[in-house]
């Protein structure tokens, strides 16, 4: 796993990811994560390098993309990004946004642990592996400054108004693969990692049904990881007196 930059992270820091249900026993199932292509996220400002403020007259010069802006968004294409919320406690946000209004599951893990459960991603078994790139995003006022940076760095800096998910971000670059003639999914691709080395704790949702709490348990205790189920914080009993 490459740092991407010069920034050094802590590799213990909690890092959070939040699924619903189905998603989550297909990571167990398939022992691998989903990682978006960078085209499929709603961010509109994903790799911008600065925004023009709404309204703001366009130059007539630069109304049709450059060549530098359509090889990006080829990058954009073949850069395949998975996402984790840096935090030290859950939150019900994430819950609400990303597990199914709180019916689905997290699991909390570490850039240590990812670095040690990640596997060799190939497109196919007789091409090179692909380097699994990592690192925290950055968050910048892109009204008021202008990137520049490396076209991959560009994946590690965000719009200000996206600081509240305090991202840390995966991804893998396909770019070569095509250059060589791989064939590349328009979306993303799966990623294998060792499934008992990147789970450290699984939450249960508040909202779960009993039959997607016996799958979980079921499922996790095919992967020995039965012991690292809790009970969300979000499940406890209120007392106002």
């Amino acid at each position: 796993m490459r740092i991407i930059g010069d920034e050094s992270i802590d590799m213990a820091e909690p890092l959070w990811r939040y699924f619903k249900t189905e998603r989550f026993l297909e990571l167990l199932r398939n022992s691998s994560l989903y990682f978006s292509s960078a085209r499929q996220f709603e961010d509109p400002f994903e790799g911008a390098v600065a925004v023009v403020p709404f309204g703001f007259p366009v130059d007539p010069r630069y109304a049709k993309q450059e060549l530098q802006e359509q090889a990006f968004e080829e990058l954009r294409r073949l850069t395949k990004v998975s996402c984790w919320h840096r935090a030290a406690y859950e939150s019900d946000a994430m819950w609400q946004l990303y597990a199914g209004s709180r019916k689905g599951v997290a699991i909390r893990t570490s850039a240590e642990r990812i670095r040690d459960a990640a596997k060799p991603f190939r497109l196919k078994p007789e091409y090179g592996s692909e380097e699994l790139w990592a690192g925290n995003v950055k968050y910048v006022d892109l009204l008021k400054e202008r990137l520049d940076v490396g076209m991959m760095d560009r994946f590690w800096f965000k719009h200000m108004a996206f600081s509240w998910e305090r991202e840390f971000r995966l991804a893998v670059s396909v770019r070569m693969a095509e250059e060589f003639g791989v064939q590349v999914p328009e979306l993303g691709v799966q990623v294998e990692f060792d499934i008992s080395k990147l789970v450290e704790r699984i939450y249960l949702g508040p909202s779960l049904s009993e039959e997607d709490i016996a799958a979980i348990h079921g499922a996790a205790k095919e992967h020995g990881l039965e012991d690292c189920i809790r009970v969300t914080s979000m499940h406890g009993t209120p007392r106002y007196t």
